[in-house]
C-alpha cells in the first residue's frame, strides 16, 4: 500500500488520518460538511496515486464513503465496529474522532482489521427494499394493537388485534360507532385511515420485492431447494450471506452464518449482564422475522423437515423447534450461496419456475 489510512464518520464531519508509506509523511484533518461534494473533492488529491486503502467502521453513512472512495479509485475497507472497539484495549484516555480513525488506520496497515463485507450496490438496494417492508409491516401491526388498547380501554366487545387486521372491517365500524366515546371513534377511526395507506405501500413493496426474488438467480436456488423459503425469504437470504468474500467464502462455518443472523444460542458474557440460553438478536432484525415465518412452514406434516421440527418440538416446545427450524434453513442456504458465490447476484430474465411451498 501506498498510502493507508483510517476514516471516522460522523454526521456533521469526517475525520481522517493517513500515512504515505513510502515516505513516512503523516497528515489528519477533517471534511466537513460531511456529504459526497466535499468528500469527492478531498479524494480527488489521490488521482493518480496507485494502491491507496482506507478503512472505516460499518455504522450509519459508510455506504456513500465506499461508494465515493471506489469511484476515485480508493480500496475501502469496512471495519466490524464491535471488534474494532475490542482491539483497542483497555481506555487509557479520552475517546476522540481522531483517536478512531487513527486506530483504524494502525489495524489496516498491521492487517489485523477485522473486515466486513462490501455488497454491491443493487444488493444494499434490495436490503433497504425489504428493511422499508418489515418497517412497515411493523407499523401496521403497532396501529392494529393501538385500536385493540383503546377498544379495551372503552370496554368494548372488539375482535382483538387480528380481527382489526383480517377481520370485518364493517363489523368493527360498527363497534366503533355504537360502544366508543366522541374522542374514541376518532382515534380508531384515524388509525384505520393510516393502516389503510400503509396497506398500499405494503402491497406495492410486496409485489416488487417478489418480481424482483424471480429474476435473482441465488434467489430462485434458495426457493427451489428450500422447503418454506419463498421469494421475499429467498431474496433475504441472497442479500445479507450471499457473495463471495476477497479471500474466498465470506462465512468459514455455516456456524459463523448462523451467528451473523443472530440465530445463535448465548452461553456466557462477561460482564454478566445477559443470561445464558436466549438468542444473542444480533445482526438484521428483518431477516430474522422472514426466516422465523419460513421455518414455520417447513415444520408442516408434509414438510420434509417435519421430523425434527417434531422431535425439538416434544423434547422442548415447538417455539424452539421453529428456532431450530429456521436455523436449519441458515445452514442449508449458506452451503447453497457459498458454492454460486457472486453469481448469485445474477439477474436472470426468465421467471422462476413454481416451487414446492410459498
Amino acid at each position: 500500500m501506498s498510502i493507508v489510512g483510517g476514516v471516522d464518520i460522523h454526521r456533521k464531519q469526517l475525520t481522517f488520518d493517513y500515512v504515505e508509506q513510502a515516505t513516512g509523511r503523516w497528515e489528519r484533518g477533517r471534511i466537513a460538511p460531511a456529504d459526497r461534494e466535499h468528500l469527492a473533492k478531498w479524494l480527488a488529491r489521490f488521482d493518480g496515486v496507485p494502491d491507496v486503502q482506507f478503512a472505516m467502521e460499518g455504522c450509519t453513512g459508510w455506504r456513500y464513503v465506499a461508494e465515493e472512495m471506489r469511484a476515485a479509485g480508493v480500496i475501502p475497507h469496512l471495519a466490524e465496529p464491535a471488534e474494532t472497539a475490542a482491539l483497542r484495549g483497555r481506555k487509557r484516555r479520552a475517546k476522540t474522532d481522531r483517536a478512531d480513525a487513527q486506530h483504524l488506520r494502525r489495524l489496516l496497515a498491521e492487517g489485523r482489521l477485522p473486515g466486513c463485507y462490501i455488497p454491491p450496490s443493487p444488493v444494499l438496494e434490495w436490503r433497504a427494499l425489504i428493511e422499508l417492508y418489515h418497517d412497515l409491516r411493523a407499523q401496521h401491526s403497532g396501529w392494529a394493537q393501538r385500536i385493540q388498547a383503546v377498544c379495551f380501554h372503552h370496554g368494548t366487545t372488539a375482535p382483538g388485534t387480528a380481527g382489526v387486521i383480517r377481520g370485518d372491517r364493517q363489523r368493527l365500524r360498527r363497534i366503533v360507532e355504537e360502544q366508543l366515546s366522541p374522542v374514541g371513534r376518532l382515534q380508531v377511526n384515524t388509525a384505520l385511515a393510516v393502516m389503510d395507506a400503509l396497506d398500499e405501500h405494503i402491497e406495492r413493496l410486496r409485489r416488487r420485492l417478489l418480481a424482483t426474488a424471480r429474476h435473482v438467480h441465488g434467489a430462485r436456488v434458495l426457493m427451489h431447494e428450500i422447503y418454506g423459503v419463498g421469494g421475499m425469504t429467498s431474496l433475504a437470504l441472497c442479500a445479507w450471506l450471499g457473495g463471495a468474500g476477497a479471500t474466498g467464502p465470506r462465512f468459514g462455518s455455516a456456524r459463523k452464518a448462523v451467528r451473523f443472523v443472530g440465530l445463535d444460542i448465548t452461553v456466557h458474557s462477561s460482564d454478566n449482564k445477559r443470561s445464558p440460553g436466549r438468542l444473542s438478536r444480533q445482526g438484521p432484525e428483518v431477516l430474522r422475522w422472514l426466516l422465523f415465518e419460513a421455518a414455520k412452514t417447513s415444520a408442516r406434516g408434509c414438510a420434509p423437515g417435519h421430523g425434527h421440527y417434531a422431535t425439538v418440538r416434544d423434547r422442548i416446545d415447538a417455539n424452539w423447534a421453529t428456532l431450530s427450524q429456521a436455523r436449519r434453513i441458515v445452514r442449508h442456504a449458506v452451503h447453497l450461496l457459498t458454492d454460486l458465490g457472486d453469481e448469485a447476484f445474477t439477474i436472470v430474465a426468465q421467471p422462476a419456475a413454481s416451487t414446492i411451498a410459498r
